[in-house]
């Protein structure tokens, strides 16, 4: 037994001794001290043994397990220290190459910038998951229950829609006004908070319109809100984003949730208004709905709207940021083409 345990120690020291790599080392180490390495296999017959021998064998072998282990942990320590060793061949004048490194998506930027813009202003950055209910949708927004937009050729309905309605209803959120109610329920006035996340609308594709894009809302409420205030807020966002003044014009639109409602425009920045095929060579393209918060949008979120007024804004992100960096093409965003994205690092 003895003389076997002297040949696992020296075959272990030879093993040891021709080592270069990290991963051979561990591969020995486990070939002789593992769960079946064969000193782990020999110690094994040492309980047969009678009580002088166990006592001599036992002894030995515990000797030869710490000299292993010694050596095992001085060669991992000299291959770690000569794998930093730099190489008498290494030629300091050659110019090194920069690692490949990531980057934020151009839209999650701009979010990130809207951020910062609404923080520094005292807003909160409010956020909710991106399925939804009619409920949420529609009803609470003044939506009329023969309205269009609850159909499935501009509504993603989840399976079952159907069968049920109101809060049992779901859907893909076609927009974020709803969840903007939500947080009105749930929190106390006044309220100065913005909404970024994701739609989904079920339309067709070209330049300037996706399936699924992103939305950026914004909304006050307090008492004696004027609507000049919501006009100072949007420029006071496209300044800070574009670092300029930009032009902003504002028509009259339709909006189920607000009263009255506009379409707010800004002079396109891709041809400076002189007219492209993003802006359909007018020189102005849409970037957000808004408009005074409609009485009822108030009253299905518990406020009164004799006490509380509001002032919201939806901006159109991807558009925002094809303003700003001059991109005539809305699907570029969403392509995942390498190609495109690099161009923003």
């Amino acid at each position: 037994m003895e003389e076997k345990l002297q040949k696992i120690l020296s075959d272990g020291e030879n093993k040891i001794a021709d080592v270069k790599t990290l991963v051979a080392l561990q591969d020995v180490k486990a070939s002789i001290i593992g769960k079946k390495g064969t000193l782990t296999e020999a110690l094994k017959v040492i309980p047969t043994l009678d009580a002088t021998q166990k006592r001599e064998i036992g002894g030995l072998a515990y000797q030869i397990k710490e000299k292993l282990s010694a050596l095992f942990d001085a060669k991992k320590e000299e291959i770690q220290i000569k794998a930093s060793e730099i190489s008498e061949d290494f030629d300091f004048s050659v110019p090194g190459t920069m690692p490949s490194s990531g980057s934020l998506h151009p839209i999650t930027q701009m979010c990130y910038d809207l951020n910062d813009t609404f923080r520094s202003m005292g807003f909160e950055i409010f956020e909710e998951k991106e399925i939804t209910s009619e409920l949420y949708a529609f009803d609470k927004l003044n939506f009329p229950p023969d309205h269009p937009a609850r159909e499935s050729m501009d509504t993603y309905w989840l399976e079952g829609h159907d069968t049920y309605k109101g809060g049992k209803r779901l859907c893909l959120r076609p927009h974020l006004t709803g969840g903007s109610v939500r947080y009105l329920q749930t929190h106390k006035p006044p309220f100065r908070f913005v909404y970024p996340g994701k739609v989904y609308r079920n339309e067709s594709t070209d330049a300037r319109h996706e399936r699924a894009f992103f939305q950026y809302e914004a909304l006050i409420v307090d008492k004696d809100l004027t609507f000049a205030s919501g006009k100072i807020l949007v420029e006071s966002i496209l300044s800070k984003v574009f670092g300029q003044k930009v032009k902003v014009r504002m028509r009259t639109g339709f909006f189920p949730f607000v009263e009255p409602g506009f379409e707010i425009d800004m002079n396109c920045l891709v041809c400076s208004g002189k007219g492209c095929s993003v802006c359909k060579n007018v020189g102005w393209i849409e970037i957000m709905p808004g408009g005074m918060i409609h009485p009822n949008v108030l009253r299905s979120a518990g406020l009164d709207p004799k006490e509380y007024t509001g002032f919201y804004v939806n901006i159109g992100l991807d558009r925002l940021v094809m303003m700003r960096y001059g991109i005539d093409d809305v699907r570029l965003f969403h392509s995942g083409d390498l190609r495109f994205l690099r161009q923003f690092k």
